[in-house]
């Protein structure tokens, strides 16, 4: 394996990029397609997003959660062929071009020509494709952009076509005249789920107007509220409640002649009608005091609701007049109520579904499209409205108004605040319209089949499927497909000019057939001339293309079709892998594309389109508002991935409440959490397993190279439980992928990788470092490696790029590896090795009882370099006990600094139990009860609690209560004659852990010895030095009385070394030539002034016995010690290796050769000489 930098120096980003060149190098995502070929397919729909625009942190959101389903998949077995889709067709393609060109109307799309219109829409099209593939790719999502669907190629029109003529022949499809949302800003009209998706808060008009009643004695009108009044031009009935009580009213101080809902008699003027609405007054009116209203007026006459029809009145305008006949007059329905206005409502068929309904039930309008609709396509008044004719209807409000007052017939006039819907697209105010439109019937034929088929899929999260996705469904109303537009797929219907004939185009060689022309395209500008001969005969003329084209729902819709060109293509492996296995978008898709694909699967084969499905939330700025350009609220997601790196904001998103479909606020700290909490951690781990098998390399071993899995063995418990532990992640991140529950890996890996660093690694140094002996660490580096290389595996699909880094160097040290991280198969339960749920119980206890007693050392301020005399454990269980008395208990007093352990299994003495009922459980359940049953738990007697821990229930006052139901408190009871100073315990409940805190003589030098080391370590690291950089390490005292710094020395002396990897020296023994590193004086440290430093080894000589060999020539003597000094200590040591301790030297000037012994006449380091001379 390669060296590898320190963390703070590691750069996630840049290292990602290199890791994507190495994958265009390997050509990695197709060469995983390749090998997986043979494997069963896993079929993933991907919906096709709009490339006019950039990505988003939404689309990089539903993008990593695709991709981390799709890798899982794929390393556990499966084919998964991943296309980008791109939405070529609709609304945001026209709103770009119709800017462009200044486009206000639908008149000027016709002039300049469909086909120019068009072929501008088709070249802004892939505007930003480049843009998506940069995104997409740096967010490490692997899907294949070279072999991408266009919902304007042929290939998918056409499948459109056929989805539209299954449809058709199965009596699905009907053409109808139906008032829908209309946008006046696109100029089409939008389906019902569209139009939910821009609600705003909006002050409208309101007013009341009055419609004289023809021939009453007492010259009565009907007061009819509005908050339309551009739509009171177009009225041609007053609709009224017939269960609803009415009352004639005579206004005491006008004379004039109301009728109005008795329930709603409060809504009208007290007295002045000039009076001012307040703020949503009209919805309010019902609760305020009636007082003033009854007061000013007189009651003539009651009557309900149903004695009203058919009484005629006066038009408010006679636009209309030519529908006398049948118009202008009173109809009833239930769906007028009286929680505002006046409990009449006017009616203009034209722009209201309900108004629609009524006036059709009424034969005030026929079936049909003869309608008159005064409101042009660009929401401006016809010539029929003369005195408004081409103004825009919102803008004409306050001029109808005016005409209205100026009639004589407003009653009260105001504004109001309420919710309104607005275009999502152009962000123009909506309005209802009516308009032929072609629809699939979804209310009567498929909406109990689309419910059973819901309950055939699996969702993550559960509720929005059972409830929002359910409602919706149960709600469902029959779906209109077709717009007005142009740059869409055409609808592939030809009708007769009588309407008597009408065929379908299922194929284009259908279409070719039937008409005799080559069809290359079939876009409106390229099929609309295209004409059909009557098969009635010539006389009958030719049938021609309906304008209409498909809204671009029912192209994403049918994307599971079209998107493989089927049926035309690939049919067997379509029916063989339908529905698909998983799809993924955002909440917003429950009435957008999730129900689209449901409806035509079912329609099409009674079946859903998809088994799984992750449904995430929306991203919103840190502000909690919606992400905006405009607002510079957040930062661009490249900036991020740049400077955190991409799997970084993979793991943040995915670690958060989004994939649980509720709402994220995106903040950039929220990202450099995950690299300080996940990845710093993790890389560390890597890190330190890297130098130490860099030491062993160094130290002569050879190359590090890991004992296999599969026959590892070792008698470490710490070994055991990292394998233990790292099994459970493996079963456990199996068990959450295959259940989609993307959210909760996050967590568990984070708890995994601090029970890796803070305990495997922590716990395990010396081990890991080779101070326990050659063989027993290469045991603890191979097990570090094995769990290092099978977490990274294991998080494959979630970090990409991080894991291939790690693999790339990790595999070097292990003949046969794959080439990349992504072509490896997801762990298995390793053979040999299974979840050890004792093990990791233990580890789990020993790292509770570790948490508790340093909670005592931080209240009593006790550092963990001062050691004390003894720990006590209490805990009733056995097994309990022998796990921290056994194998563990070197690593509690080592970790803690304490001498002895004792257990304790007598619970109470050293604790006095209490018993404390849980009333967040209790409360409900008991009700009255719960006083009395809460008095006797707290009473129960010590022997009481014991049996019931031991028993699990007990039963007081005629209740069975279990162990959730009682919390068990353990409260210390300090021993006689000791101080709080002098003994201290912490417990959870479960454990009693106790601190004898009182100071010990005999503890002091151990204690200055891990003061010593502490600032042994923390200025190896001041010094910027590598744990694999070998070092000697000199100590001198600063004191007069230099002996208590030796005492502690010599007591302590192997702790030093095993902590330091090498002995503590003398500063005494420091040769002239040494070359010092780094050097600190430290003063008063547990009463004793000392200065360490560190210096790069260095030989040691004998200085007479080089005199000596040197025949007594000082001279020569120096000659020979500067030119062994000027050697490579490295390649000096091999020489000596190679000579069996022995050198010749024939180099220096008037010496002979000579011969110089290892041991003899010099050592290669300091520490040498001080371990030959002490053991001699």
């Amino acid at each position: 394996m390669e060296e590898v930098v320190e963390g703070k120096e590691f750069s996630f980003p840049r290292e990602e990029e290199k890791v994507l060149s190495f994958w265009t190098q390997i050509d990695a995502f197709k060469t995983q397609l390749k090998r997986t070929e043979h494997l069963p397919e896993y079929v993933f729909y991907d919906g096709p997003p709009f490339a006019t625009g950039l990505p988003h942190y939404g689309h990089i959101l539903a993008g990593t959660i695709k991709d981390i389903v799709t890798r899982y998949q794929t390393m556990t077995g499966h084919h998964v062929t991943r296309r980008f889709g791109w939405d070529c067709h609709g609304l945001p393609v026209e709103q770009l071009i119709e800017k462009k060109l200044a486009i206000e109307r639908r008149a000027q799309v016709v002039e300049m020509g469909i086909d120019k219109y068009n072929e501008e829409c088709r070249s802004v099209v892939t505007l930003y494709v480049e843009e998506w593939e940069k995104v997409i790719t740096r967010s490490g999502r692997w899907i294949d952009f070279k072999n991408d669907y266009k919902t304007m190629d042929l290939p998918f029109m056409e499948s459109v076509w056929w989805v539209f003529s299954q449809l058709f022949y199965k009596n699905l499809v009907y053409k109808g005249f139906k008032v829908m949302p209309y946008s006046t800003g696109l100029k089409t009209q939008l389906s019902n789920s569209e139009a939910g998706l821009n609600y705003k808060d909006v002050s409208d008009p309101e007013i009341m107007v009055t419609f004289p009643v023809i021939g009453d004695q007492d010259n009565a009108a009907f007061v009819a509220w509005t908050t339309t009044p551009w739509t009171l031009p177009s009225n041609l009935a007053l609709c009224v409640n017939p269960e609803f009580v009415y009352l004639k009213v005579r206004n005491k101080n006008s004379g004039k002649v109301y009728v109005v809902a008795e329930s709603r008699l409060s809504a009208l003027p007290s007295d002045n009608p000039k009076a001012k609405l307040a703020n949503a007054a009209a919805a309010d009116t019902k609760k305020s005091n009636p007082k003033s209203a009854a007061d000013s007026y007189e009651v003539l006459e009651k009557f309900d609701g149903a004695s009203l029809v058919g009484k005629k009145y006066e038009p408010l305008f006679d636009y209309f007049c030519d529908f006398s006949s049948v118009a202008f007059r009173v109809v009833a329905d239930s769906y007028v109520t009286d929680d505002s206005g006046t409990g009449i409502v006017h009616c203009a068929p034209a722009f209201g579904e309900d108004d629609y309904r009524v006036c059709l039930e009424n034969n005030i309008i026929e079936q049909g499209e003869t309608l008159v609709v005064a409101v042009d396509e660009d929401g401006l008044f016809t010539e029929r409205i003369t005195h408004f004719s081409g103004r825009y209807v919102k803008d004409a409000d306050k001029d109808i108004i005016e005409a209205v007052k100026a009639k004589g017939r407003l009653v009260k006039t105001g504004s109001f605040t309420h919710s309104y819907p607005f275009c999502y697209r152009s962000h123009t105010p909506l309005i209802y319209r009516a308009l032929p439109c072609w629809f699939v019937r979804v209310e009567e034929q498929l909406k109990e089949q689309l419910l059973e088929n819901n309950e055939q899929t699996y969702w993550v999260p559960d509720h929005v499927k059972d409830k929002r996705f359910h409602n919706w469904l149960e709600n469902a109303r029959d779906w209109c497909i077709s717009r007005s537009r142009f740059w869409g797929t055409p609808l592939p219907i030809w009708i007769s000019d009588d309407g008597e004939e009408v065929v379908v185009m299922d194929s284009v060689e259908k279409l070719e057939k039937l008409s005799g022309v080559k069809v290359f395209d079939l876009h409106r500008h390229h099929i609309d001339q295209i004409t059909i001969p009557s098969s009635r005969g010539p006389e009958f003329g030719v049938l021609r293309r309906v304008e209409d084209v498909f809204d671009c729902w029912f192209e994403s819709g049918s994307m599971p079709y079209a998107y493989i060109h089927y049926p035309f293509e690939n049919k067997e492996l379509f029916e063989q892998n339908f529905p698909g296995d998983f799809v993924a978008e955002g909440l917003d898709q429950t009435r957008g594309w999730f129900y689209t694909l449901m409806v035509l699967s079912t329609a099409l084969f009674g079946k859903p389109a998809f088994r799984n499905l992750i449904c995430n939330g929306l991203v919103l700025a840190e502000d909690g508002k919606k992400m905006s350009k405009s607002l510079d609220n957040y930062p661009p997601p490249m900036e991020v991935i740049d400077e955190y790196g991409a799997d970084a904001v993979r793991l943040y998103l995915i670690n958060s409440p989004i994939v649980r479909a509720e709402p994220l606020r995106f903040r950039k700290e929220g990202v450099l959490g995950v690299v300080k909490d996940v990845f710093l951690p993790w890389y560390n781990a890597y890190r330190f397993l890297v130098q130490n098998a860099k030491r062993l390399e160094i130290e002569g071993s050879g190359p590090f190279v890991p004992t296999d899995l599969a026959t590892l063995r070792s008698s470490n418990v710490l070994d055991q439980w990292i394998h233990s532990a790292t099994q459970s992640l493996v079963c456990f991140v199996r068990q959450e992928m295959d259940g989609y529950r993307l959210y909760t890996v996050v967590p568990y890996l984070l708890k995994f990788l601090d029970n890796l660093t803070n305990i495997y690694v922590r716990f395990n140094r010396k081990r890991l470092k080779g101070r326990t002996g050659e063989d027993d660490c290469h045991i603890a580096l191979s097990t570090l490696y094995n769990v290092l290389l099978t977490s990274c595996k294991v998080m494959t699909p979630f970090t990409p790029f991080f894991t291939e880094t790690l693999y790339q160097n990790l595999r070097k040290a292990c003949e046969g590896s794959e080439e990349s991280i992504h072509y490896c198969s997801f762990p298995e339960e390793a053979e040999g090795t299974r979840v050890e749920r004792r093990i990791e119980q233990s580890v789990t206890r020993m790292m509770t009882i570790i948490d508790l007693a340093r909670n005592i050392r931080e209240r009593h301020k006790l550092p963990l370099k001062t050691p004390l005399m003894e720990i006590t454990v209490v805990h009733p269980d056995a097994e309990f006990l022998d796990d921290i008395t056994g194998k563990l208990r070197e690593y509690v007093l080592e970790e803690l600094n304490v001498r002895s352990l004792v257990p304790c299994n007598d619970t109470l003495k050293y604790a006095s139990l209490k018993a404390e009922p849980d009333f967040s459980v209790l409360g409900k359940r008991l009700g009255k009860s719960m006083r009395l049953v809460a008095k006797e738990v707290k009473e129960m007697s010590q022997q009481d609690i014991l049996i019931f821990e031991e028993t699990g229930k007990v039963t007081i006052a005629g209740h069975t209560l279990e162990l959730t139901d009682i919390k068990i408190v353990r409260l210390f009871k300090r021993p006689d004659g000791l101080k709080d100073t002098e003994i201290d315990a912490n417990g959870d409940g479960e454990v009693l852990v106790i601190l004898d805190l009182r100071p010990d003589d005999s503890l002091y030098e151990a204690g200055v010895a891990r003061e010593i080391v502490n600032r042994i370590q923390k200025l190896r690291k001041k010094s910027g030095l590598e744990p694999t950089d070998v070092v000697e390490v000199y100590i001198g005292s600063l004191d007069k009385d230099e002996s208590a710094l030796q005492q502690v020395l010599c007591s302590q002396e192997q702790y030093i070394k095993d902590t330091i990897g090498s002995s503590l020296l003398p500063s005494t023994l420091m040769p002239s030539h040494v070359v010092i590193l780094s050097d600190e004086s430290f003063q008063n440290v547990s009463k004793l002034s000392f200065k360490i430093s560190l210096a790069r080894p260095a030989l040691k000589f004998n200085e007479d016995a080089i005199l000596a060999l040197c025949s007594g020539d000082e001279k020569t003597a120096r000659g020979l010690q500067a030119y062994l000094l000027s050697l490579d200590q490295s390649n000096l040591k091999s020489e000596f290796q190679q000579g069996n301790g022995k050198i010749t030297v024939s180099c220096i000037e008037k010496l002979p050769v000579v011969s110089v012994v290892l041991g003899d006449h010099l050592h290669l380091t300091v520490g040498d000489y001080l371990f030959s001379t002490t053991n001699s």
